[in-house]
């Protein structure tokens, strides 16, 4: 893959990382990044190695622990805070990613004051169908 190529499809990955919560689509995404839709997809893949769809998702789910573990809003909140419309399929994804529904995260205690430094982040990160984690 050339340079010029991935410099684009980061800038498109750096749009979903700041406007996840907005509506964002492939051709949105690939008219960042200056490719047809298609291209867009394969490339985004072979790059990053999930689709730009499973890599919003990840994000938003991220920022949805986040917002869960405050406390202060509700899962249907979250839900739209996020950007997901549709209160069913964003807690079938956070449970897939997560391992526990959106409720029973929340229900759980958190400290609300306790950030998570970057090492811990890689390790609490939303796990996609079936990836693997390595300690070590």
């Amino acid at each position: 893959m050339e340079t010029s190529d991935l410099v684009l499809l980061r800038k498109a990955r750096d749009q979903m990382d700041r406007e996840y919560a907005r509506p964002l689509d492939v051709t949105v995404l690939a008219r960042t990044a200056l490719m047809s839709p298609g291209h867009f997809s394969r490339s985004f893949r072979d790059a990053f190695g999930e689709t730009p769809y499973g890599y919003l998702m990840t994000r938003r789910i991220e920022r949805a622990m986040a917002l869960l573990r405050r406390g202060d809003l509700s899962v249907t909140e979250v839900c739209f805070e996020v950007g997901c419309s549709s209160l069913g399929s964003f807690s079938a994804k956070f449970s897939e990613l997560v391992g526990e529904s959106p409720s029973a995260y929340r229900a759980r205690p958190h400290d609300p004051n306790t950030t998570l430094p970057c090492i811990e982040k890689i390790y609490t990160r939303p796990i996609r169908n079936g990836e693997a984690r390595t300690l070590g």
